[in-house]
Order: structure tokens, then sequence, then C-alpha cells
């Protein structure tokens, strides 16, 4: 076997030396890939807050518009007014699931009972019901009958 120990050595040293070229290789790759995010992230960036003068520059112009037959006061108002819908409306059309249908009651299960678990996905289930009614914490309970 002594004539193999010099290749136990070789092999660990080829594999220091691929564990390097491939460390090396990951961080080059990463290097690229982060890069032209950056660069992407720069440029939506750019894009929003040039968007948002043009925005600002519309809304001048509406209200610009609007003063010429109302006093400026007004015309600032009914811009805003325009510029809260038109947020709202952008708010409610990035919720997930928009429609415009009002919530729909819990499933129900036509001829079967009640679901095990609460509608709400949590998995656990109703707590039980209790018999009767609640004692009245301003009257005392009654005393105990006996028979005579």
């Amino acid at each position: 076997m002594d004539r193999f120990d010099h290749l136990e050595h070789l092999d660990k040293h080829l594999v220091e030396e691929l564990a390097q070229v491939a460390r090396e290789t990951v961080r080059d790759e990463l290097r690229e890939q982060s890069r032209k995010q950056r660069r992407t992230a720069m440029l939506y960036a750019a894009s929003g807050a040039v968007a948002l003068y043009a925005g600002a520059a519309v809304a001048l112009a509406l209200g610009l518009a609007l003063a010429i037959g109302l006093p400026g006061w007004a015309a600032a108002l009914i811009t805003a007014a325009v510029l809260g819908a038109v947020a709202y409306l952008l708010r409610g059309a990035a919720r997930p699931g928009h429609g415009h249908h009002a919530p729909s009651a819990p499933p129900h299960v036509v001829g079967g009972s009640s679901p095990p678990a609460p509608p709400s996905g949590l998995g656990l289930p109703y707590p039980p019901m209790p018999s009767g009614t609640p004692p009245r914490p301003d009257v005392p309970p009654d005393p105990p009958h006996h028979r005579a």
C-alpha cells in the first residue's frame, strides 16, 4: 500500500483545486447576474421617477384647465378628488381577487353537516357550544333544594 500513499496526496490536492475553480466560477456568475439585476433595478427606478413627474405634469395641466372657468381653489380640489379616485381604483386593482362582488358566505354543504374546521383555513375546530343559558352575574345562584 505504500506505493499508493502519494496518490492520496494528489487526490486531496485535486479536490481542493476543483473546489477553488468551482468557487471562482460561481462567484463570477453571481457577479454577472447581480450586475445585470442592478442595472435593471436602476432602469425601473428611473422610469418610476419619470412617470411620477409625468403624472404631476398631467395633474397640473388638469388643474390649470379647470382654473380657466373656476376659482383656483376649486380647480385644485377637483384635481385632488380625481387623483384620489384614480389612486383608490389602482389600489383596488392591485389586490388579489379584486372582483366587484360582495364577500361570499362560507361554503354550505347541502344535505351535509358543518365542516370540521372553520372556513378561515386555520384547521382549528369550532369551540363547543355551552348548553343552557349562562348565569347572570347580578343574580345570586339558587340555593340547593333539599327534600324533607
